[in-house]
């Protein structure tokens, strides 16, 4: 078998695994309603200005940690959002060991020794 056909069975696999199922159910629950996408399209939104800051300024300003907080008491009354985003964080953990694995088994440091807290067991 070569590695194409195992990537396909590797897919098919993901398809059925718990994270994804539950990820695709939530994401339709979001989807189908206008309250729930918008909620989570400003706490996207949110993210990424806390993200630019942070890269830019190396810290998140008052004004974006307020942002931030009064978004979480939006997201707390609204379950399918909140449940959405635990979903998704967790489909997120998941995905990043895959990665991991595979990266591992490269054996290539892609950062080519930016990454020190990488330990390279070859």
């Amino acid at each position: 078998m070569n590695i194409y056909d195992r990537t396909r069975e590797f897919a098919e696999e993901l398809k059925t695994c718990d994270e994804v199922v539950d990820l695709q159910r939530l994401s339709q629950r979001i989807k189908n309603n206008e309250d729930y996408t918008r909620i989570l399209s400003d706490f996207r939104k949110i993210q990424v200005e806390a993200y630019s800051q942070q890269v830019q300024n190396g810290k998140i300003s008052e004004e974006i940690m307020e942002k931030f907080k009064n978004m979480g008491s939006v997201i707390s009354a609204n379950p399918p959002v909140n449940e959405y985003i635990q979903a998704e964080q967790k489909f997120s953990v998941m995905w990043q060991d895959i990665l991991k694995i595979l990266n591992d088994a490269i054996g290539v440091d892609f950062s080519f020794g930016k990454d020190k807290n990488k330990v390279n067991v070859h």
